[in-house]
C-alpha cells in the first residue's frame, strides 16, 4: 500500500470508501493504541456510549436533542450515513464541514506506519472503514471540546472500536434482536453478551428490557462489575394520543412520576427509543442536570432522518432493515390511522434475513400495492430473488423494478387520491430515495 498525496475533501472520502468495510477487525488493543499515537483525543470527553441492534441512532439523537435543549454542547458519532458521510460527524445536530471532516483526515492518514504499509511488512496496521471514521471522529470532536461526546457502536459492542475509548460517562443499550448472527451469535443471549461488552466498572448501566433472557445476561454483567443498572420496559411508558404528525405520550420517571411528552412523528416505535433516552438522562449525574421543560423541548424537537420520514407528502421512508425493525414498521403503519390505500417500495441487503422479512410483510396485508427494487450497493439482493420469494405468496399484488428511481416514481406518480406510500427494507433504500430528492 503506497501514500497517496490528498488534498481535498472528495479525495479524502473516496479514500475511505475504497477501504472493506467487511474485513477483520482488529484487537481492542490495536485500537486504543492507534487512539494513544494520535495523542489520545477521547481523553477528557464525557461520552455516552450506545450499543444494540435497532433504535442505536434514534436513542442517539434523543438523547443528543435533550442536552442541547439543556445548554449543552453534544459531539455525535453514528453510522451509517444515508446520502454524505459527513453525517457521521455531527456537533450541536451539524453534520461537520468538509474542511474539518479533511482535516481529521489528513490527521489520521498522517501518523499511519506508511513505511510499514509500503513494505507489506507482517502486522502493518491500517484501520478498517469503520475504524478509520471513529479516529477521526475523536479527532475532530477533541478540537471542538463538547460538553458531551455520544457513541453508537457499529456492529456488536464488546470489540467494537469505539470501545476503546478510556473512559465513559454512561453506557446504554438499546433493543436486541437477531441481526448480524455470523459475527455475533445465533442467540438473544449471545448477541446481549456482545453488547454487554460495553459496559465499564464505575459506569451506570441503562438497557431495554427485550425479553428475560437478555436482561438476565445485562444483570449479570453489571452484578460482577458492581455498577449502577436501570431497565427500561413497555411498563415505563403509555400512549397518550396519536395525531396525524404526532404522538403524545407519557414517560415513568424514577419517582414513579409520569412526565408528558410530544413526538414530532407517526412512527410509534419512537417511543421505546424515547423512553430510553428519558431514563439514560435521568441516570447521567442523578438527573441532576435537564430540566424537565427542557426535556420535553429536547424531544419536541428531536429529528432524526430516514425514520418514518415524511420525504415528500404522503411518502415516508423507514430504515427498517431487519425482522425486528420490519415488525416495528409494520406496527406503526397498521396503527397510522390513514384511511386510504398504501403502497410499499421494498428492497433488501442479502446478508439480512430477508426471508422473514417478506413474510412479515406479506401476512401484515397493509399494502394494496407493493413494488421490489434493487439498490445500488454490491450487498443488495437481486430483485429475481426477491420476487421469487413474493411469488410464494399467490394473494399478494406486486410488481418488479430494477431501477430504485424508476419504481419509485411509478409509485408516486400513478396512486390514487388518498394513496399513501412507503419505502422500507433497507437504510440503503432510504439513502437512495433521499439523494434521489436532493438530486
Amino acid at each position: 500500500m503506497d501514500r497517496q498525496e490528498i488534498t481535498t475533501f472528495e479525495q479524502a472520502a473516496a479514500y475511505i470508501e475504497e477501504v472493506p468495510r467487511f474485513t477483520s477487525k482488529h484487537t481492542i488493543e490495536q485500537t486504543r493504541d492507534f487512539l494513544h499515537r494520535l495523542g489520545d483525543p477521547d481523553q477528557g470527553m464525557r461520552i455516552v456510549h450506545v450499543a444494540g441492534t435497532n433504535g442505536k441512532g434514534s436513542v442517539c439523537a434523543y438523547l443528543r436533542s435533550i442536552l442541547q435543549a439543556g445548554g449543552y454542547r453534544v459531539a455525535l458519532f453514528t453510522s451509517p450515513h444515508l446520502v454524505c458521510i459527513r453525517e457521521r460527524f455531527a456537533i450541536d445536530g451539524r453534520m461537520i464541514s468538509e474542511e474539518d471532516f479533511l482535516r481529521a483526515f489528513l490527521h489520521v492518514y498522517g501518523l499511519l506506519d506508511w513505511d510499514a504499509l509500503g513494505r507489506g511488512a507482517e502486522g502493518a496496521y491500517h484501520p478498517t472503514y469503520f475504524e478509520y471514521l471513529f479516529f477521526m471522529a475523536m479527532v475532530a470532536f477533541a478540537e471542538e471540546k463538547p460538553d458531551f461526546c455520544i457513541l453508537e457502536t457499529g456492529v456488536g459492542g464488546r470489540l467494537d472500536a469505539t470501545n476503546a475509548v478510556g473512559r465513559k460517562e454512561l453506557t446504554v443499550i438499546t433493543h436486541i434482536g437477531l441481526d448480524h448472527v455470523r459475527v455475533l451469535g445465533d442467540t438473544l443471549e449471545k448477541i446481549a453478551y456482545e453488547k454487554a461488552g460495553i459496559l465499564r466498572a464505575g459506569v451506570p448501566a441503562v438497557w431495554w428490557d427485550t425479553c428475560e433472557e437478555t436482561s438476565r445476561v445485562f444483570w449479570g454483567r453489571a452484578r460482577e462489575l458492581g455498577i449502577s443498572a436501570y431497565s427500561v420496559s413497555e411498563d415505563d411508558y403509555c400512549f397518550s394520543n396519536f395525531k396525524r404528525k404526532t404522538i403524545d405520550f407519557c414517560v415513568r420517571n424514577l419517582y414513579d412520576r409520569y412526565i408528558p411528552l410530544t413526538l414530532r412523528t407517526i412512527a410509534a416505535y419512537q417511543m421505546e427509543n424515547c423512553a430510553l433516552a428519558f431514563r439514560a438522562i435521568e441516570v447521567l449525574e442523578a438527573g441532576r442536570i435537564i430540566a424537565p421543560e427542557q426535556v420535553r423541548q429536547g424531544v419536541a424537537d428531536c429529528f432524526w432522518a430516514g425514520r418514518m420520514e415524511e420525504v415528500l407528502p404522503e411518502v415516508y421512508v423507514d430504515g427498517a432493515h431487519n425482522e425486528d425493525g420490519i415488525r416495528a414498521f409494520l406496527e406503526t403503519v397498521a396503527g397510522d390511522g390513514h384511511p386510504g390505500r398504501r403502497s410499499l417500495l421494498f428492497g433488501v441487503v442479502r446478508d439480512k434475513d430477508y426471508g422473514r422479512m417478506v413474510q412479515e410483510v406479506v401476512r401484515s396485508g397493509l399494502f394494496q400495492r407493493i413494488c421490489l427494487t434493487r439498490m445500488h450497493s454490491s450487498r443488495a439482493l437481486e430483485v429475481e430473488e426477491l420476487a421469487a420469494l413474493f411469488g410464494g405468496y399467490p394473494d399478494c399484488a406486486w410488481e418488479a423494478c430494477e431501477d430504485v428511481g424508476t419504481a419509485f416514481r411509478r409509485l408516486c406518480q400513478n396512486r390514487e387520491e388518498q394513496e399513501r406510500v412507503y419505502v422500507a427494507g433497507s437504510l440503503y433504500l432510504v439513502g437512495e430515495i433521499k439523494e434521489l430528492l436532493e438530486a
